[in-house]
């Protein structure tokens, strides 16, 4: 592998356990990680290539823990700008059982190359929806998108049992019978899953929410990831609807079921958290149970503002999300950060978390809700994955008090100028390396129109 030395930053932004900021010092990128951080390296030994870095900010890769990059395609339909979550889900399930290999593949691609271009290095998706027809291989296709554009990508094997004939949400064409769903995740997992520091490519088994699953397969869901050593994932809390379905179908709020099954503990968690009461912070506290924030999504459904800045005073792990792309409708990590900052600003005031704390949720507390001790910030040793920002631009001017938290108070309304995944640059100059970024925004086009037209 190669090296790059990036030198005389104007700020590094460590995101360390010391909230480092340093100033006029480099970093030494080698074989895919952090080999040198600090004034005036002198590696021993002749690198690659050196990026002078004396008009630029540097943190570390933005992790994000939730996604549905299939919704890439479903994004800005008019039918559906007013719904909340139900009604919004039974109109798109309509859509979504048409999903391809095809357009799996080229969502993916234009998902992930979207937020490489705004600093992520790493990305979690939760793909949960497989037709009867033609979808044996939709992780597969997405491992495949990853690889060619170069992100670290973590992929779930989500699943659908209950169909609407037997209560659930989703059309019956949708859902699969627990044997099917088991077996394909041991084969994910035993082709794709790397425990190895560094790892590219994981899995992680992810039912898809209390409205669309029965127990059984969240049980032995649980059962198989615990045995195989991989994390737990699904849709919890998001909406008061969710609590009203799971009170009345098992006699429960939506967190005691799923206790009730297992799914508590520093292995699991949950998408939105929205509908938490106190008694329910304090389990999530007590057991290590992890949040995917996902501020905008939870807006634009008008789902609820999650008690993020209890949550972190608390305790609770907690990650940013984008959520699916058409609940968003982007994928834009660097957006999501700014929005959460001011969302919460709004409902906390003094309370709300300071933009380097979102910072921190975006980074570090993704690293963690991931189970990863390897990524989220910058330090000798880790993965050498990072994104870098040119601060002598107009945009830029008189903001550079404070670059820890920059992002969320001054934001970036446009690409970052290097994205660095394991020490390969992946995006430069705000523009993807890994591909000819005309010619891949006409062959994801013109996927989505075969997938449209079908």
């Amino acid at each position: 592998m190669s090296s790059i030395l990036i030198r005389k930053a104007q700020a590094i932004v460590t995101v360390d356990t010391e909230d480092r900021v340093l100033e006029g010092a480099d970093v030494w990128l080698k074989d895919g990680v952090i080999a040198g951080i600090g004034p005036e390296l002198a590696p021993p030994e002749p690198v690659d290539r050196v990026i002078e870095a004396g008009n630029m900010f540097v943190y570390p890769g933005l992790v994000n823990v939730h996604h549905h990059l299939y919704q890439t395609f479903t994004r800005n339909l008019p039918q559906v700008q007013k719904l909340e979550l139900f009604d919004w889900l039974r109109y798109l399930y309509d859509i979504w059982q048409g999903l391809t290999p095809d357009a799996v593949y080229h969502s993916s691609l234009t998902g992930i190359g979207d937020l490489m271009k705004n600093g992520c290095t790493t990305v979690f998706d939760h793909h949960y929806v497989f037709p009867r027809q033609n979808s044996a291989e939709f992780i597969d296709r997405q491992f495949e998108a990853a690889e060619r554009l170069g992100i670290r990508f973590v992929a779930s094997r989500g699943s659908m049992t209950l169909g609407v004939d037997e209560g659930g949400l989703p059309p019956m064409s949708v859902v699969q019978d627990i044997h099917t769903i088991l077996a394909d995740s041991e084969r994910l997992i035993d082709r794709y899953h790397d425990a190895r520091a560094g790892a590219m490519r994981q899995v992680v088994l992810a039912p898809c929410s209390p409205f669309s699953v029965s127990a059984d397969i969240l049980l032995e869901s649980a059962k198989l990831a615990r045995s195989r050593g991989v994390r737990l994932h699904t849709h919890l809390a998001e909406t008061k609807n969710e609590e009203a379905y799971t009170l009345e179908r098992f006699g429960m709020r939506p967190l005691a079921y799923m206790e009730s099954l297992g799914w508590l503990g520093d292995d699991v968690w949950y998408a939105h958290g929205i509908h938490f009461n106190d008694a329910e912070l304090r389990l999530l506290a007590q057991t290590g149970t992890g949040v995917a924030h996902c501020p905008i999504s939870n807006m634009k459904l008008a789902s609820g503002v999650a008690r993020v800045p209890e949550m972190l005073e608390m305790g609770i792990p907690v990650g940013l999300a984008v959520d699916g792309s058409a609940s968003n409708d982007g994928s834009n990590l660097l957006e999501e950060l700014r929005v959460a900052y001011l969302l919460h600003r709004l409902h906390a005031s003094a309370g709300a978390p300071t933009g380097y704390d979102l910072l921190k949720v975006a980074t570090r507390g993704g690293a963690a809700i991931l189970g990863r001790n390897d990524i989220g910030s910058l330090e000798v040793g880790k993965c050498a994955d990072l994104f870098m920002i040119r601060v002598d631009q107009l945009d830029a001017v008189g903001t550079q008090a404070d670059a820890r938290s920059w992002l969320g108070t001054v934001g970036l309304k446009r690409p970052v100028d290097y994205t660095i995944v394991n020490g390969r640059v992946v995006v430069e100059d705000g523009r993807l390396t890994g591909a000819d970024e005309e010619r891949l925004a006409a062959e994801c086009q013109a996927a989505y129109r075969r997938f449209v037209e079908a």
